[in-house]
């Protein structure tokens, strides 16, 4: 078992997608999804807690320039493989049928659908096992192509406007993150090498001058990711015009790719760059948390509403993981395992009402207990690990990041966590207008969950609640790995 076949398996089945009957291709992505995880878990079986990469394979590929393939598995990344290969198989079994999902009514645009999904599962799974920085890149940039046709042909009004803004913003990011890396490769020994110790060392011997800027190159380009503001407003238009499918992808895996690069390329990187403006991008953090909470407040469409969610979340990770400390990266980590793993549900809770009702405003909507007994259970347990509440996967994450950020700043921590009562406010709320009340003409009639929907709701409840419950295995995978990387980028 090597890691280069979790990449290649994901890519030969989004080839076959497109060679078979249009009535097949959903059971085979969902196969070759079910099989990736299965191989994922393999790997994992197999893993050794330990800091060192494992399962590596390291391939010459341009030997001229110092470029491998080179690809491997270590405590950060497994988890977040982990996660890609769980919620993939969720995000195709959430699916409909292909003529929904195609604007024009063509069954056969589905096997170009499942085809995107898979193309993008194998590139976030080669951009979170790269240890090749041009290898990195060039899986950051294939992982934007799929996702960016996805909410091309399935989206919403105005997706051409919206997508064409998601695609230049994350385009110039990533451009920006490629000077930065080019100039580190350049500082490498005089046989030149983009390979991820050999860029870690050339980032360290820069001056701080140097480290500044290309602190900012990185940081830029995976802030867009996530997003953090000011560099977040492509996000909430393009969360709401895509389909519920992208928009699974880009919320609950795509954004670990900005995160993950805070963690594996920045901060090992250029640490004078992070000792000098890492209590910027602290501040810019935190600004985005009370922003991006505020506005989900006043918000009537509850799909945008979950999209600004979002960015308060990823505000907490970012501000967290520049706190610089073992318990902030730790927080980091698993705040972006548990929100993965609740967006997707909350977006899939966004599905079901839209294909029900034909709305997502909060307004239209109530009483929707009293009618379907199943969907009000799973869509309060989903909810109540996006809030943090204690047991749930989403109170390890946010407790271990208040933490690390406490011994950072007793003042930044007050204000970071008031995400959990803004938190509270606006998804109890949300709660409060769909579910409880009096049904209307809308939701009388509303259908409680069918078993496809139930095959989705019920493995993110218990993932919520095992994660919460039991956090040390996985707490103990990542800690050997953040732990060097806390002692690479400490003041000497």
């Amino acid at each position: 078992m090597n890691t280069a076949l979790l990449i290649l398996l994901p890519l030969i089945a989004s080839l076959l997608m497109l060679l078979v009957k249009p009535e097949q291709v959903k059971r085979l992505a969902l196969a070759a999804a079910f099989i990736e995880l299965l191989l994922s878990v393999y790997a994992l079986s197999k893993f050794k807690i330990n800091a060192e990469p494992q399962m590596m394979v390291n391939l010459v590929w341009i030997q001229s320039l110092g470029i491998h393939f080179k690809v491997a598995l270590d405590g950060i990344s497994i988890l977040l493989v982990m996660l890609t290969n769980v919620l993939v198989p969720l995000i195709i079994l959430s699916t409909r049928s292909a003529p929904v999902l195609s604007p024009e009514g063509r069954a056969e645009r589905g096997a170009v659908f499942y085809s995107l999904i898979l193309l993008m599962q194998m590139a976030l799974i080669g951009v979170f096992t790269a240890m090749d920085g041009f290898l990195f890149y060039i899986f950051w940039e294939l992982a934007l192509i799929p996702i960016w046709f996805i909410c091309l042909l399935w989206g919403g009004e105005n997706r051409a406007r919206i997508t064409f803004k998601f695609f230049i913003y994350t385009l110039a990011g990533s451009l920006l993150m490629l000077v930065g890396l080019i100039y580190v490769y350049l500082q490498t020994p005089a046989a030149h090498s983009f390979d991820i110790q050999a860029l870690y060392a050339a980032g360290k011997n820069l001056t701080a001058s140097e480290q500044t800027w290309i602190f900012w190159a990185l940081f830029i380009a995976f802030a867009i990711k996530m997003p953090v503001f000011p560099f977040h407003t492509w996000q909430p238009d393009t969360y709401t015009v895509a389909p519920t499918q992208g928009t699974m992808l880009l919320s609950g895996i795509m954004l670990k790719m900005g995160t993950y690069g805070l963690i594996r390329w920045l901060l090992p990187m250029a640490p004078l760059g992070v000792q000098q403006w890492g209590n910027t991008a602290i501040i810019l953090s935190v600004i985005g948390i009370l922003y991006a909470s505020i506005i989900a407040i006043q918000q009537k469409d509850f799909k945008r509403l979950i999209a600004y969610s979002s960015i308060a979340h990823v505000g907490l990770i970012s501000a967290g993981i520049f706190s610089l400390t073992v318990q902030g990266l730790q927080g980091g980590l698993m705040q972006m395992l548990a929100h993965g793993i609740n967006v997707v549900g909350l977006f899939f809770v966004v599905d079901i009402l839209f294909n029900r009702t034909g709305t997502q405003e909060l307004s239209k909507l109530g009483g929707i207990r009293n009618v379907s007994p199943w969907f009000a259970t799973t869509f309060m347990m989903v909810l109540l690990g996006s809030v943090a509440l204690p047991l749930t996967n989403g109170f390890i994450g946010e407790f271990l990041l208040i933490n690390g950020l406490f011994q950072y700043d007793v003042y930044i921590a007050g204000i970071a966590g008031l995400t959990v009562i803004l938190g509270a406010v606006y998804m109890l709320r949300s709660y409060q207008k769909i579910m409880l009340g009096e049904t209307n003409s809308l939701t009388a009639t509303f259908i409680d969950l069918s078993f496809n929907e139930k095959a989705v709701l019920v493995p993110i409840v218990i993932l919520i609640f095992a994660m919460g419950v039991y956090p040390k295995p996985l707490l103990d995978i990542a800690e050997p790995v953040i732990m060097k990387i806390v002692a690479m980028i400490k003041p000497m």
